[in-house]
């Protein structure tokens, strides 16, 4: 496995990649991909674009994420922002990089793909914090919530729906940049 650094058009030119990857990954419906892939498409023109990927021997994608600078005007910004206080509102979105997508192949999970996606994709991230948003789950069985908290993120929202999806989802936040490795 290779962990490399993504531009734009990397992931432009993978993105049916990437999309299978997220719906493998999310247990999405194919329906809901389709709108994804127009998301995930204009997200790479957003300030602050940061994305890897892990690539097989073969070239194959088994995992990626990405994210950006996080601002007023975009969508999960918005609806993070209406949902907290005037204090969280200072201390997480004021200077804040959103980790968007962060997902691994079910097949390749539990080799630490994950981990060296996010230690990689904070490394290269702009601000002061770090917000991101996962499925809510029992943290002991899910491996992204062990991955987050092993991390270091905190709860900043719990059970929150976001319009058009009936799970519920926890915003989890910390501070950047992490520190360095075995430090």
């Amino acid at each position: 496995m290779r962990l490399v650094a993504w531009q734009p058009d990397d992931l432009l030119r993978r993105l049916d990649d990437v999309v299978a990857v997220y719906g493998e990954a999310m247990g999405y419906r194919k329906e809901l991909l389709q709108t994804r892939r127009g998301y995930i498409g204009s997200h790479v023109r957003r300030p602050g674009f940061r994305a890897v990927a892990t690539l097989t021997a073969e070239g194959n994608l088994a995992g990626f994420g990405y994210g950006y600078t996080s601002a007023s005007g975009q969508w999960w910004h918005d609806q993070v922002r209406s949902a907290v206080d005037e204090p969280a509102r200072r201390l997480w979105l004021a200077n804040c990089f959103e980790v968007v997508e962060l997902h691994v192949r079910p097949a390749a999970q539990g080799h630490g793909i994950g981990a060296k996606q996010l230690r990689a994709l904070l490394a290269m991230a702009d601000g002061k914090t770090v917000l991101l948003s996962t499925p809510e789950a029992d943290e002991q069985a899910s491996r992204a919530w062990r991955l987050y908290r092993r991390f270091g993120f905190t709860d900043v929202l719990r059970n929150f729906l976001f319009p058009g999806d009936e799970r519920a989802f926890a915003i989890l936040g910390r501070e950047i940049p992490l520190p360095a490795e075995g430090g």
